[in-house]
């Protein structure tokens, strides 16, 4: 993952608990990770080892430009198949590496922040953008049922998020995603369009030229 991780790195931290409402049960908990971000990046990389981001296939054998992996007791994976999820790793064979605790302590903070108490995620998706790396609209459809939210975590470069409704065609919102960012979106929002507009380039003092994003979810 080439992180130049460093205890005490001096990168400043936005205000932890500003909250904005991004539409009827999305809310972006401002700097809500950061002070955590060494703990995300570093567990990141212990993951990465046993199993490595990829840039998956669609169902329409298109490559993803964004690379992709998983811990948790379940991982997305694409390919000719389609999308679903996975207890193994389809390239290892192996169960995907665990959750950490921190995380799943977070992102359950997280979600009873922004009014969803008793999330309990079982997967963890980890997106890595380069620069020019995009995020096409989409719906987060994969799950079981649709009453736990999705809690997103942002680290390192900042991204322009779309965020649309219930139809492809309806208005679509543009904000900022800065490290350290939690977005939480469930309820009235769950299944609304949503995608990342291409990275532009940028160097942050802990992961360089990239963002990464951790999105917890309920799969099962």
């Amino acid at each position: 993952m080439n992180l130049d991780l460093f205890a005490g790195a001096d990168v400043p931290l936005p205000d932890r608990g500003e909250r904005e409402e991004l539409a009827p049960g999305a809310w972006i908990l401002r700097g809500f990770s950061a002070p955590r971000a060494l703990d995300f990046l570093n567990a990141m990389r212990e993951i990465a080892r046993s199993a490595p981001p990829r840039n998956m296939t669609t169902p329409g054998g298109f490559r993803m430009s964004v690379a992709i992996t998983n811990c948790g007791r379940f991982g997305w994976v694409s390919d000719r198949k389609g999308y679903r999820y996975a207890s193994e790793d389809p390239v290892s064979g192996r169960p995907w590496p665990a959750l950490p605790e921190s995380w799943e302590r977070l992102a359950r903070e997280a979600a009873e922040a922004a009014g969803y108490p008793d999330f309990k995620p079982d997967a963890c998706l980890i997106n890595r953008y380069e620069v020019g790396n995009r995020m096409s609209l989409h719906q987060d459809r994969d799950e079981r049922d649709f009453e736990a939210p999705i809690v997103s975590v942002s680290l390192g470069l900042p991204a322009v998020f779309q965020f649309g409704g219930p139809e492809r065609s309806d208005p679509v919102t543009r904000c900022a995603l800065n490290h350290g960012d939690v977005l939480v979106f469930g309820g009235p929002s769950r299944l609304n369009f949503h995608g990342v507009a291409a990275l532009k380039s940028g160097e942050h003092p802990l992961t360089g030229a990239y963002r990464y994003n951790f999105t917890f979810r309920r799969a099962r």
